[in-house]
C-alpha cells in the first residue's frame, strides 16, 4: 500500500526494522489480547499481515474485544530479544501505542475462534463466512484465487487470445446438465436459462471471424455437490481457436498450465508435452478416465487366461490384476482390511497371490492356473519375489471400475502416491457413441458437437460403437480439470452424426438452431477446452473441498446460508414473473 489515509499511514504487513522510531498509525482487527501484568499486548491484523502492539495504559483497551476494528497510533520499537516472533514478517518489531480508537465494535461471544475456523462445522462457517474469511489460511486462498486469475488472463493475452464476455441470460439447453431457469416478466410463459458453459457462444464467435477467444467464464449447473464440484456455479478458463487441431489446443494448455502451477507451487510439474493416453488404455491400465499418475501401480488384463477356467468366479469374466511391489510382508490385518473394503464396494471379494522366493504363486488361486498361464502372468506383471498380485473379476465395465478403486486404495494405504508433484496427462480418443442400456439405441457418450475421427467416412462405414471422437480431457493428480473437443463444424457430418443418435434433421434444426444455421455460412474448423479454475485452485491450495477456494460458496445442499438462498419471494414478484407455486 502507498500513501497515507485518515485511518493509517502503513499496513500491518509493511511494518519492520525500516520503520524504527517512526510514528505510525495502523488499523485492523484485534486478533488477540494478552495481559502480562501491567503491560498488555494486542495482535493487530489486517489484509496484509499482523503486528504486535504494546499497551502501557489499560484505559486504552476500554471496550476493546477480539475481532473488533481499531485504529492505533504509536512508535515502532524493537522487541525484546526473547519476544521476537520469526513466524510473522513484523516479528522483530512492535508498536508502542500512544492512542487507540475503536472503529467497529464486535459482540463478545464469537461463534467460533477465527484462528481455528477450519475445524468448525461447515454450515456455521458459511453462515459467518465474513468471520471465516479472516482466518489467514482461508483468506490466503482467496488472495491466491485473484493472483491465479490475473496470471491466467495475462498468459492468455500473451498467447494472442482476445477476452470476450458472453451472455449470462441465455436459452435453455436440451442436452447436458439441469439448467437454472429464469422466468421472463415481459414474455409470458417463457424462460431464460443461466449458461451451463459458453459453449455455443464461443463456437459462434469462431464463425464470426474471431481467431482466439477466451474468458474467465462463470458457468451454472443445477447439480449436486461433490468434494470437487460446487453446486450452482463455477468458473473456468474458457478458450476456443479457429483453424485449429487437437494438438493446437494441447499446445496452449501446455504453455499455460505448467507455467501456472510452477508459478504458484514448489512441487514438481509435468513438463510439456504431457502424456497422451487413449481412453481405452486409461480404463484398462488405471480403471478410470481420470488417472492419478502419481500412483505408480498399473492394472493388467489377463482375461484370456481364465476363458475356460474351472474357477467359476473368474470363468468367462473380465479379469484384471494389480501387481504391488514388496507387499507380501504386509500384515494379515492389511489384507483383511483391503478385502473388507472390496466387499463394501459391492465386489464378491478380492483374490490375491504372493510371489515366493522361487517366483512361485502362494495362495489359493495357484491351483486354478496351468504352468504356462502362471508364466504368462509373471511375464505380463513383471513381478519379483516378495510382490503381491491382486485379482479383480467382473463384467468389463465393473471390472475396470473396481480395479481403479482398488489401485487407488493400495496407493493410499501403502503411501505410494507422491505428494510432491502435479502430474498432468491428456485423455484422448473417447468413443463417440455408446449403446443405451435401457433403450438399446445409440447415444452420444460425450459432447455431441465433437468431430468424429474419420469424418463422414467413419460415420457411414464403421459400427457406431467403434467410432472415436476428437474429444479430450486434461487430468491432474486424478482430478479432471477440463474437457474439450475439436468441434464438428461441417453441417453434413453433423446431420449424419445426430441421425445415428436418433435425431431427425428437423429435430437438430429445432433444438440447436443457432449452430445449425451458423454452420451453413462458412464455419472454420475450430477447437477448444475450458480448464476449471476452482479445481486448479483446490489442487494448488492442497484443499480437499472446492468450497475452500470460493469466497462465498453454497453448502453441500446447494444453500447460501449466509444470505438465505434459495428463499421465498413475495406474491407480487411471482405475479410479475407469471409464476404460481404448485
Amino acid at each position: 500500500m502507498t500513501g497515507k489515509t485518515t485511518y493509517r499511514t502503513h499496513t500491518c504487513g509493511e511494518i519492520g526494522e525500516q520503520n524504527l522510531n517512526c510514528n505510525v498509525r495502523l488499523s485492523g482487527w484485534v486478533e488477540n489480547i494478552r495481559d502480562h501484568g501491567g503491560i498488555q499486548f494486542l495482535d493487530l491484523r489486517d489484509h496484509y499481515g499482523v503486528v504486535q502492539v504494546v499497551i502501557h495504559e489499560d484505559s486504552l483497551l476500554d471496550g476493546v474485544s477480539r475481532e473488533c476494528t481499531v485504529s492505533v497510533a504509536g512508535t515502532v520499537v524493537l522487541r525484546d530479544e526473547e519476544t521476537i516472533n520469526p513466524k510473522i514478517a513484523s516479528g522483530i518489531v512492535e508498536v508502542r501505542a500512544e492512542s487507540l480508537t475503536i472503529l467497529g465494535k464486535c459482540l463478545p461471544n464469537l461463534p467460533f475462534e477465527v484462528a481455528s475456523s477450519k475445524h468448525t462445522k461447515e454450515d456455521v462457517r458459511l453462515q459467518y463466512r465474513f468471520l471465516d474469511l479472516r482466518n489467514p489460511k482461508v483468506h490466503q486462498n482467496i488472495v491466491l484465487r485473484a493472483e491465479v486469475i490475473s496470471f491466467l488472463r495475462s498468459k492468455m493475452q500473451e498467447l494472442g487470445f482476445l477476452e470476450i464476455q458472453t451472455p449470462i441470460l441465455s436459452a435453455s439447453s436440451p442436452e447436458g446438465a439441469r439448467d437454472y431457469l429464469i422466468p421472463s416478466r415481459r414474455h409470458h410463459g417463457k424462460f431464460y436459462a443461466l449458461p451451463q458453459a459458453p459453449q455455443i457462444f464461443k463456437q459462434l464467435l469462431m464463425v464470426s471471424g474471431f481467431d482466439r477467444y477466451f474468458q474467465i467464464a462463470p458457468c451454472f449447473r443445477d447439480e449436486d455437490a461433490r468434494a470437487d464440484r460446487s453446486p450452482g456455479e463455477f468458473y473456468q478458463l474458457d478458450f476456443e481457436m479457429a483453424f485449429a487441431s487437437q494438438e493446437d489446443v494441447f499446445a496452449v494448455a501446455e504453455a499455460v498450465l505448467p507455467a501456472l502451477f510452477t508459478r504458484f507451487s514448489e512441487k514438481a510439474v509435468t513438463p510439456a508435452p504431457f502424456p497422451r493416453i487413449p481412453y481405452a488404455e486409461a480404463m484398462l491400465r488405471y480403471g478410470t478416465d481420470k488417472p492419478d499418475l502419481r500412483n505408480p501401480l498399473v492394472i493388467t488384463d489377463i482375461s484370456d487366461l481364465f476363458v475356460h477356467s474351472s474357477f467359476r468366479p473368474f470363468s468367462g469374466k473380465t479379469v484384471r490384476v494389480i501387481a504391488v511391489p514388496d507387499c507380501a510382508a504386509q500384515s494379515r490385518t492389511f489384507f483383511g482390511s483391503l478385502e473388507s473394503y472390496a466387499e463394501s464396494l459391492g465386489m464378491g471379494g478380492l483374490g490375491y497371490v504372493k510371489i515366493g522366493t522361487e517366483k512361485e504363486l502362494i495362495g489359493p488361486l495357484d491351483k486354478y492356473m496351468s504352468e504356462s498361464d502362471k508364466e504368462t502372468l509373471l511375464s505380463r506383471t513383471q513381478v519379483k519375489p516378495g510382490d503381491v498380485i491382486f485379482f479383480i473379476a467382473d463384467r468389463e465395465r465393473e471390472a475396470a471400475h473396481y480395479a481403479g478403486l482398488i489401485r487407488t486404495a493400495l496407493g493410499e494405504r501403502l503411501s505410494l502416491i507422491a505428494d510432491d508433484a502435479y502430474r498432468f496427462c491428456f485423455i484422448t480418443d473417447f468413443p463417440m457413441y455408446e449403446i443405451d442400456e435401457e433403450t438399446g439405441a445409440y447415444a452420444f457418450t460425450h459432447n455431441p458437437f465433437s468431430m468424429p475421427q474419420g469424418g463422414m467416412q467413419a460415420l457411414c462405414e464403421q459400427a457406431p460403437e467403434t467410432i472415436l471422437a476428437y474429444q479430450y480431457d486434461i487430468v491432474c493428480n486424478g482430478v479432471e480439470l477440463s474437457s474439450g473437443a475439436v468441434r464438428n463444424h461441417d453441417i453434413e457430418i453433423m446431420k449424419k452424426a445426430f441421425s445415428i443418435a436418433g435425431y431427425s434433421e428437423a429435430e437438430l434444426e429445432k433444438k440447436f438452431h443457432s449452430l445449425y444455421n451458423a454452420f451453413q455460412y462458412g464455419a472454420p474448423p475450430h477447437a477448444g477446452m475450458a480448464p476449471g479454475i476452482d479445481r486448479m485452485l483446490m489442487l494448488l491450495c492442497g484443499e480437499e473441498s472446492i468450497r475452500e477456494v470460493i469466497a462465498f460458496p453454497m453448502n453441500s445442499n446447494a444453500q447460501d446460508v449466509l444470505l438465505g438462498a434459495p428463499g421465498e419471494v413475495t406474491e407480487q414478484q411471482l405475479r410479475e414473473a407469471h409464476i404460481k407455486i404448485r
